[in-house]
């Protein structure tokens, strides 16, 4: 797949939605809080942010979760960069991403660079407190090539109903095998097979309310 590759959009105001998966990219209600109910509380962030915090990530969609990342770990003081790879089938183009972002106003200054850095092509970008590199291409053939180490997933895939392929078994086997010990990670899905694969990869798995509408998502702890 040629890292120029395109996702298949339609809109919903300024909500994209993926036709290959016919799911939006974020919560049509407050993608915004939803991210950091679910992803950033979900994984314990900021109380475990340390100097080279690593976060990875299956699915950078619009970069919206990447964004509230770095607005937290900026709000929180934390020596250096953080650490953000994500893992994304279709990276999404920079004019797609800015018209997204347009919902989230507080997040458009910190957005500005890395939409910037779309513009001219690039996946990755290096500032004073943000290391982000965007993998291309399937991540059941990427992951398990990447050499690095996560202490925090945000597992981010479309629907497991409409995008199974990113929750498969061994996919999850490899998000564990990639995280170090005492790392989590964290999903707004609480489907039976997503929490099945979790604990099957060696993952303690516990299901908390979900945001919104959703009524549950579950959190996971690698001992």
């Amino acid at each position: 797949m040629s890292p120029d590759q395109k996702p298949d959009l339609s809109w919903r105001g300024n909500v994209p939605v993926s036709n290959v998966f016919d799911d939006p990219y974020f919560s049509l209600d407050n993608g915004l809080a939803e991210t950091r109910y679910v992803f950033l509380d979900g994984n314990d962030l900021p109380n475990r942010f340390e100097p080279g915090f690593h976060v990875a990530e299956l699915g950078f969609g619009t970069g919206l979760n990447c964004l509230a990342t770095l607005a937290l770990w900026r709000a929180s003081s934390v020596a250096g960069p953080i650490r953000y790879t994500s893992f994304e089938l279709y990276p999404m183009a920079a004019e797609d991403m800015e018209l997204a972002l347009t919902a989230f106003p507080e997040l458009m200054d910190t957005a500005a660079p890395i939409i910037e850095a779309r513009r001219g092509g690039k996946l990755s970008i290096i500032s004073a407190d943000l290391h982000l590199e965007i993998i291309p291409g399937d991540a059941r053939v990427t992951l398990p090539e990447w050499p690095g180490m996560a202490h925090a997933w945000f597992l981010d895939g479309f629907s497991p109903a409409k995008n199974p392929e990113l929750w498969e078994p061994s996919l999850i086997e490899q998000v564990a095998r990639h995280t170090v010990p005492g790392g989590t990670a964290a999903t707004y899905s609480a489907a039976g097979a997503v929490r099945s694969a979790l604990q099957d990869a060696g993952f303690e798995v516990t299901r908390r309310d979900g945001y919104g509408r959703k009524r549950h998502m579950t959190k996971a702890y690698l001992p």
